[in-house]
């Protein structure tokens, strides 16, 4: 699996309420990607990120970072091989994305996620 990149998922109550924070205080723009329950937002100088998540809409578990990767079939067969838990199996999502939670070793959820093309 290659990783083209990884976005931490910051947890937060009030969705709307976080965006005007980060904002307004840190100078981050809305990105577009709103789905109500997930927003990303970043800096129009740089490549910083994050999303905001309030609560994953259709895993039993939220993760806390999410990790965007070349080949998600690949990845999900290494991550079933080497006996990790799979929190969410592979699944292509209503808003688009193909992806699947793993639990790491030390306890975290990660997203494990490809874009379409």
């Amino acid at each position: 699996m290659r990783v083209h990149r990884i976005l931490a998922n910051v947890r937060v109550s009030d969705l709307e309420e976080a965006k005007r924070f980060y904002a307004d205080f840190l100078g981050l723009s809305h990105v577009a990607f709103d789905l109500g329950w997930v927003a990303r937002v970043g800096s129009p100088d740089s490549s910083a990120e994050l999303q905001l998540v309030t609560r994953d809409a259709e895993a039993a578990e939220d993760a806390v970072v999410s990790v965007l990767a070349d080949d998600i079939d690949a990845a999900y067969d290494e991550a079933l091989q080497r006996g990790y838990e799979i929190v969410h199996p592979l699944t292509t999502e209503s808003w688009g994305v193909h992806r699947f939670l793993v639990r790491a070793p030390d306890g975290n959820v990660i997203n494990i996620v490809e874009h379409p093309n």
